[in-house]
This record gives C-alpha cells, structure tokens and sequence, in this order.
C-alpha cells in the first residue's frame, strides 16, 4: 500500500469520524441555542453574544498563536524529529502561559472600561454584564492553554478524542441551558459561570490524555530563544492576519450594538449559529486534510501538496453547497420551525451570512499551504490590509444610514478580492497552478450551483410553505446537487478514488 493511498485512507477516516460527531453535535447545539434563547430572553442572549465579541477580540492572540503551534508540532511530525517536537510542544506551553497573563491585564483593564463606558447595554442589566466580562475572560484564558494540547492532537490526527471532546461540550451546553430555566438566581450571571466549566473539564482531560499518549507532551523547561523567536515571530504575523477576521466579525458585532442595538445582536448571534452548522461540516473536513497539507509541504513533495489544497477547496465548497442551499431557501421556515421567536433582520442575515461564509472558506486550504512554508510577511500584509476593509467600510456604510444587511455585502465583496490576491501570492510563493484552481473550484462551483437551483427555486414559488414543501425542497436540492458534482465537479480519477472509498465503508457496514 503506498504512501498517497494510505493518506487518503487516514484523511476519509478522519473526515467520517469528525463528520459523525459534527451530526452529533449540530443536533445538539441547534436545540441548545433555543432553549437559551428562550430561558435569557432576546436581550440578555444579545447581550452575552456582545460581550462575548469583546474578549473574542483578544483572540486574535489565540488564533495566531494556535496556528503557529499546530504549524510547527506538524512540521516536525513531518520530519520525525522527537526531541525538537518536545521542545515545540514545551515553549507553546511557555508562550500560552505569558500571553494568558497579558490577556488577564488587558481584559480587566481596558476591557472593563470599555463595557462600563462605550458600549450599548442597558443600564439595568450592567452588573450582569461585568460578571458576564469576567467569566468570559476567565474561559478565553483557559482556552489558549487548550491550544497546545488541541494542536498536539490534530497534528496526530487522532480526530476521535478530538470528536469526543467536541461532544462533550455540546451535551454540558445543553444541559446548562436547561439548568438555566430552574435557576432562582440571574440567568444570565449563572450561564456566565457555568460556561467556565467546560474548558476546565476540556483541559483536564487533554492534558491528561496527551501525557499518557504522546511521549512529546512531557512538559520541560526550555530556554531555547531561537524556537522561541521564530514561533512568536510567526505567530506575529499570524496576529497581523487574524486581525482582519475579528474586526470583520467581532468588531462589526460591536459596531452594529452601537449603532443598532442589543436586539439586533440576538439576530446575528442565532445568525452564527446556523452559519456554524454548514461551516462545522467544512471545516470538519479541512480539520482532516490540513496536517496532510503541511506533511506534504515538510517532505518536499509539492505537487502532492498542490493536489491537496485544490482538491480540499473544490471538494468543501461541493459540501456547503449540499448544505446551504436549501437553507438559503427555507431559511424563513427553518428559523419559525426552529425558535419559538424569530429576532428581526434574522432571515437576511442568514442567507447573506451563508454566502459571506462560503466565500471566506474556499481560501481555507490555499492559508494552511501558506503557512506551511513559514515565510509568511508578505502574505500577512497583503490579506490583511484587504481584509481590514470591511470594519471601516460597515462603519461608512452604517453612518451614511444604509441598513444593518449592507456589513454582509461588504463582506463578500471584500472576501471574494481577498480569495483573487491569495492565489497571486500563492503563485508567487510556491508556483501555485491558479488556472487549475480556477477552473476547478470557481468554474465547476458556479456552473453546479446554477443548474442546481433550477428544480428547488420551482419547486419554492408553487408550493405553499408548509413542511411537505420544506422537505420536498431538502431532497431536490441534495438529488440535484450530488448529481451534477459527481458528473461536473468531479475528475474521472477522483470519481474512481469516491468509489473506492463509497465500497470500503460499504464492506465495513
């Protein structure tokens, strides 16, 4: 059995694992997000979301900072190197820890004041908000010690632990949640301190489990200020990068409570929610191809990379097409079926978000190719002053008077110039065939979504809504879907390879 094929073993494995616990977990998050919505009410459950995006702001540390770890913990995976992946893995520890400390200062200082002081909150419901400041806090620290356990995992690609973990968490939300409608004290202040709970859980576990699996995670002190410089010289970058994503995120959250209020928080909150749905079923998927990418990269053999990035972009993109279209189409009947009350502008939302979303996630593959290499400066200065756009642009466009939708059209005109520029830095990087990706990616994923549509949108317009049509519409879209990117959007040699692979779990069952 050679090389390449026990990849693509590893990696299908790896995806149905992770896809099983993404079912698992989006059945049980989906029921979670309305019994919170209902149990704290459409005002506190904005409020939490808000604040919530005020320490995701900090997590432009984490993101860079996880990306830099699981770079390195599976690049030297890659060479076999034991000792130096034990010194990666203790100066991550090293790095986590500072950064937790700076993160502790910046969130109780100017955190604090900037709750207390700028943002949109009602005066009755502050003091549940600087609790809800805290806690959050508390669980953001806690979670960038996770980083190197989680990035450990991943790197060995044992997705299973990585699945149970995943579903342990959606279950103890779930069963917060349902605490929260017997609590005699304030729902929202009890949620808070609950949620601490579960990556206190998280990292006991992982730390345990990685301790008595991986000889690497043996924590050592190290001094190795070479290691060190180039980690946090890469996790630099990383930060200058995954700026642009919380301002875009995050940081219009904030806008749109300032110009907007709480309420409509709670609509791009439940927005998240269904947008993470289709997104977990994606970047399940990458979950499982990314350390392949790197691997490759690490072992010289660049065309196997190249094979993999445009075959993980294509073959995401068929998946949130599966997933999203008939969303997009049901969305106003699949969020009354879901909540027991819809918060406005949630409809919008939904199908413009799903759209941003996906334009945002066919880059996914080509970003992890580009930080296995390392030398990521130009990269970093170019995506990101791109991507910085969308902050200014939403808060042009909310003070001129457009309405709240237009940060989500702004979105996906900004993403779809950042996709066009990554491939040229990708060119230019690595010799990256763009006319390959093109064509296989962009072209087979507009003809497929074109033809696609035909059948459902006729079958949208002339059937009243009701569940008989939501469920006609469901099966027509997969039917018409899974038929055009077997024929269109698949290569002979790949529909050769999904045989195969359809046949092997077929045996197993």
């Amino acid at each position: 059995m050679d090389y390449k094929s026990t990849n693509n073993k590893r990696i299908a494995k790896n995806t149905l694992v992770l896809y099983v616990r993404t079912i698992i977990v989006m059945l049980i998050s989906l029921f979670s997000s309305r019994v919170i919505l209902d149990a704290l009410g459409e005002e506190d459950f904005g409020t939490y979301n808000v604040i919530g995006g005020v320490v995701s702001m900090l997590s432009i540390l984490s993101g860079a900072l996880s990306s830099s770890i699981s770079r390195y913990l599976t690049f030297e995976l890659g060479h076999g190197d034991k000792k130096k992946l034990n010194q990666v893995f203790s100066t991550s520890i090293n790095i986590q820890v500072s950064i937790a400390i700076i993160i502790l200062i910046i969130g109780e200082t100017l955190g604090v004041w900037f709750l207390n002081y700028k943002m949109n909150i009602p005066f009755d419901r502050l003091y549940a908000a600087n609790w809800v400041l805290h806690c959050s806090i508390i669980t953001f620290i806690l979670g960038l010690i996770i980083v190197p356990f989680n990035a450990l995992i991943i790197a060995h690609e044992k997705m299973n632990i990585f699945a149970f973990v995943s579903i342990f968490d959606a279950v103890a939300k779930l069963l917060i949640a349902y605490f929260l409608y017997t609590s005699p004290w304030d729902r929202l202040i009890v949620y808070a301190i609950l949620l601490v709970l579960i990556p206190l859980s998280t990292l006991f576990f992982y730390s345990i489990f990685c301790h008595q699996r991986f000889e690497e995670a043996h924590y050592h002190i190290v001094h190795d200020k070479q290691l060190t410089k180039e980690m946090t010289q890469f996790a630099g970058w990383g930060f200058f990068t995954n700026s642009a994503y919380i301002f875009n995120t995050q940081g219009v959250n904030i806008l749109i409570n300032l110009f907007f209020g709480v309420s409509v928080n709670a609509a791009r909150a439940v927005t998240v929610q269904v947008e993470s749905v289709i997104t977990k079923f994606v970047n399940d998927f990458m979950t499982a191809i990314n350390p392949q990418i790197t691997k490759s990269y690490a072992q010289g053999d660049i065309e196997g990379m190249y094979t993999l990035v445009i075959r993980g972009a294509k073959f995401s993109m068929f998946l949130f097409l599966l997933m999203s279209l008939p969303i997009i189409l049901e969305t106003d009947y699949i969020l009354n079926l879901w909540l027991v009350k819809v918060p406005e502008h949630t409809v919008n939302f939904v199908r413009l978000s799903i759209i941003g979303t996906m334009m945002m996630s066919v880059g996914n593959t080509g970003y992890t190719a580009c930080m296995a290499t390392g030398d990521i400066k130009r990269y970093s200065l170019w995506i990101t002053l791109i991507g910085c756009l969308i902050f200014p642009l939403s808060y042009i466009a909310f003070s001129i008077g457009l309405p709240v939708e237009a940060t989500y059209i702004i979105f996906i005109l900004v993403y779809f110039v950042v996709d066009m520029v990554r491939l040229w830095l990708m060119k230019s990087m690595f010799k990256f065939p763009v006319r390959r990706f093109i064509k296989e990616t962009f072209v087979k994923l507009f003809l497929i979504s074109i033809f696609a549509t035909i059948i459902p949108v006729y079958i949208h317009h002339n059937i009243p809504q009701n569940f008989c049509r939501f469920i006609i519409v469901t099966l027509s879209c997969f039917i018409s879907s899974i038929s055009l990117i077997w024929f269109i959007g698949f290569t002979s040699t790949e529909r050769v390879g999904m045989k195969h692979q359809l046949s092997q779990i077929n045996k197993k069952f």
